[in-house]
């Protein structure tokens, strides 16, 4: 017997792509490839020049979109809000490679909750903690 699905549905997503518009496209990409390991699967271009890439690590998507200025130079970006990613991977060793890279650790590793985790910051503001779970 099939179960009654709640009315309304609650939302039941496949995935959840975030997406940062970045003040300089070239260099953010570079932190993320370079400095966190993401690579790039696609390129949005306009007249010739690089708009958008998304970038992928593991079975996780990120857009980076460069901010057109139209808002200002000065526009706040990645104020009240980080994003979580979980791996399998050793944690001390991708802080290692984006401090390698010159990248910035706002919480170094160590134990917080129930993982293993370091906090980064983009070269706009934008936080990324880095977490594995205790076993």
């Amino acid at each position: 017997m099939a179960t009654k699905r709640q009315q309304p549905e609650t939302l039941r997503l496949r995935s959840i792509v975030p997406s940062f518009t970045v003040s300089d496209l070239q260099r953010s990409i570079a932190w993320y490839r370079d400095g966190l390991g993401f690579f790039v699967i696609e390129r949005w271009e306009e007249g010739g020049q690089l708009e958008g890439v998304m970038l992928k690590a593991g079975a996780c998507h990120l857009g980076l979109s460069q901010d057109d200025f139209a808002k200002g130079r000065e526009r706040l970006k990645g104020v009240g809000f980080r994003i979580l990613c979980e791996t399998l991977q050793e944690v001390d060793a991708l802080a290692a490679r984006l401090k390698k890279f010159g990248g910035t650790i706002l919480e170094e590793p160590g134990n917080r909750w129930d993982t293993y985790s370091f906090t980064a910051q983009d070269p706009d503001g934008f936080k990324l903690t880095i977490a594995r779970a205790k076993e």
